[in-house]
């Protein structure tokens, strides 16, 4: 996984720093795991805007990622690293032995050709997925349920992973890519390995076309809006505009929204770092 820099031959290529590419093997995806993706422009089904700031980009197909492994004790061998516009990480596309094809969120190091594995009782290797309760302390993860049968929900963008610390009774504690400490079934699933593209978050647009392309539309600060507009709005001249707060009023510094009585809170050993 590389970066690459262009010479700034064009304005929009002067700081522009994007991925190589070179881990990709292929630009055609497996069509029997396409659907069909549909653009909302941030409308809701009365045609209203519920979200600003975004519309149009490229046309995008959705590919469809096995997120619960629950192919268990087939094996399967990678066949392709692709592209998946829908996320920052790098698919991979596997075929088990018994002709199903699917894709997964691909780890970084895996290899076309290499063979891997699903269930309990597999070796905890590079792309295999196993119980919490089987995986040895200190593993590097990614992809974990937080429910068994639910399917992976934690650290699944590009470069994010999890660390196993140790085991309580039925419960595993593990180590959360924000810093929270916190228990979850051994009887959940996860895969072993670091989620591929650990470059993504120091890429550089270089342009605004290119957020433009991803359906991003320019976004304006709330300070410049009027007071009818946003809570941070208005004032004589260049004001900095108070306390700094979102359009529906809710403060951005440091104010906690997560819900006091909220069931999950039992679950967590450590709270994130602020």
């Amino acid at each position: 996984m590389a970066l690459k820099k262009y010479k700034p031959v064009t304005p929009g290529q002067r700081f522009k720093v994007i991925s190589a590419y070179d881990d990709i093997t292929t630009s055609k995806p497996e069509k029997s795991l396409l659907a069909p993706k549909h653009s909302t422009g941030g409308r809701n089904n009365s045609g209203k805007m519920t979200i600003r700031y975004r519309g149009g980009g490229h046309k995008q197909m959705y590919r469809i990622i096995d997120f619960k492994r629950n192919k268990d004790g087939v094996p399967a061998t990678v066949k392709t690293i692709e592209y998946d516009p829908n996320r920052s990480a790098r698919i991979a596309l596997l075929f088990y032995a018994d002709g199903e094809k699917r894709y997964i969120v691909a780890p970084h190091g895996i290899k076309v050709g290499q063979q891997i594995i699903s269930g309990s009782g597999v070796s905890p290797d590079l792309g295999n997925c196993l119980p919490v309760g089987e995986i040895p302390f200190g593993s590097i993860i990614h992809n974990i349920e937080m429910r068994p049968g639910q399917g992976g929900k934690i650290a699944r963008s590009a470069g994010s992973y999890a660390q196993l610390m140790s085991r309580d009774g039925r419960y595993a504690i593990i180590k959360l890519p924000s810093g929270e400490t916190r228990m979850i079934l051994c009887a959940c699933k996860a895969t072993i390995g670091i989620v591929s593209n650990g470059d993504h978050s120091l890429e550089v647009s270089g342009k605004a076309g290119r957020s433009r392309w991803l359906g991003r539309r320019p976004r304006n600060r709330g300070v410049v809006m009027n007071p009818v507009d946003h809570p941070m709005g208005g004032g004589e001249g260049r004001a900095s505009g108070g306390h700094p707060r979102s359009r529906n009023g809710m403060p951005a510094k440091g104010y906690k929204t997560r819900r006091p009585k909220k069931n999950s809170t039992q679950y967590i050993v450590e709270r994130r770092k602020k």
